[in-house]
């Protein structure tokens, strides 16, 4: 706007300038791909829709493969966060998954396997990309939410740790999978667990690859909150499979643990009967309801409050994420090599991990790491 009184005779430029860094080249509809979508901003009392402002929902859509990012879809999300911070019109950003059963299970294993293992080289430009999709989160100008819609499992836990808060359905489950299939949890998880969980919990869920449930996790302070997403009968059912109305048993801890016996049985089985159609309306409520919250604060304050406290978490991704970047490629021609290959041939083999006795025995007898030893450990073709 041109400047009045004194200085109204200093020139000035009316245009707004478009800050957008990406075309839609990076975007799809048809999976697997990144789906980047504005929506309006709603005030969650009436219903209505805010003129002018927005939430941009970034969504991995990969069902077929627990929304695994691939490549490409990595692109995507840096695409989508990069833009949504730069858009004036945007209040929040919400970053989810396709479908009832994933948000994200991590990186595309079949292309860490038939691709990236044995490409050292290639892996680590791919590790790029990567750091800059968790550095485009950390960076994001607007309050990030993730919606945990399901598993939250490997990478997927990594980069959903790097959002501000997170609002699960209750049937998500939390971990991590890297020792156990050929990698080490440092695209983040060593670096964030450590700030939401006590240092032995964080220790445990890195290198144990248990599945937490979200009221575990919810209890232990690793996300907001979880909510029901099973209607039946027109009745909300908090997950069958998790204890949620007893706190202690016999002096344990109990709470958000899983059931046994029988009573597990019996929920494994309504969860399977009735997950595909799964209701989010509450999960959706509260985005709103928070994204709400944000729309009426100060813009600038909110952003300095949260750049504030997610630079507790750059510190020490920032630290050690190029360091963590080369070992992740060289280990693409070693225990990777073996972990992705046996999870992407068990429909080949049967297995989806190595022998581990095997290969720890192979390693105590100073063995040559090289294809006949790999062959010893790894599941055999079924015929």
């Amino acid at each position: 706007m041109a400047l009045k009184g004194a200085l109204d005779w200093m020139p000035r430029e009316e245009e707004h300038k478009d800050h957008s860094l990406h075309t839609d080249v990076h975007w799809g509809t048809k999976d697997p791909c990144t789906v980047y979508e504005k929506r309006p901003l709603k005030d969650p009392k009436s219903g209505k829709e805010v003129e002018g402002l927005y939430v941009s929902w970034i969504r991995l859509n990969n069902p077929k493969q627990y929304n695994s990012y691939t490549t490409e879809m990595v692109k995507g999300v840096i695409a989508g966060f990069e833009n949504a911070s730069l858009d004036r019109s945007v209040v929040a950003v919400v970053f989810t998954g396709t479908g009832p059963y994933a948000f994200c299970t991590g990186g595309n294993t079949k292309e860490y396997s038939e691709y990236y293992s044995m490409r050292s080289d290639e892996y680590g430009q791919y590790m790029e990309l990567f750091n800059h999709m968790v550095d485009a989160i950390l960076a994001c100008k607007k309050p990030v939410i993730c919606r945990v819609n399901g598993m939250r499992v490997a990478g997927g836990q990594e980069i959903g740790m790097a959002c501000d808060l997170a609002i699960a359905s209750d049937l998500a489950i939390f971990g991590q999978a890297g020792p156990r299939h050929g990698s080490a949890p440092v695209g983040g998880a060593s670096d964030f667990l450590p700030w939401y969980l006590s240092i032995e919990d964080a220790m445990w869920n890195c290198v144990s690859c248990e599945m937490w449930s979200a009221y575990k996790m919810k209890a232990k302070n690793l996300i907001s909150k979880c909510l029901p997403v099973l209607k039946i009968d027109g009745k909300w059912v908090r997950n069958p499979t998790i204890i949620t109305d007893q706190y202690v048993k016999d002096g344990e801890i109990v709470y958000g643990e899983y059931k046994s016996g029988k009573e597990l049985e019996e929920g494994r089985a309504l969860v399977k009967q009735y997950q595909d159609k799964a209701d989010f309306e509450l999960l959706d409520k509260e985005v709103d309801r928070i994204s709400w919250t944000f729309a009426n604060l100060f813009p600038g304050c909110l952003i300095e409050s949260i750049d504030s406290i997610r630079q507790k978490k750059k510190f020490f991704w920032d630290t050690m994420k190029n360091a963590h970047r080369h070992w992740l490629a060289a280990n693409m021609t070693g225990e990777a090599f073996l972990g992705f290959g046996a999870f992407n041939t068990k429909k080949i083999t049967g297995k989806d991990t190595i022998d581990f006795i095997k290969f720890r025995q192979n390693i105590a007898a100073g063995k040559i790491w090289d294809y006949d030893m790999f062959a010893e450990v790894l599941g055999k073709p079924q015929k």
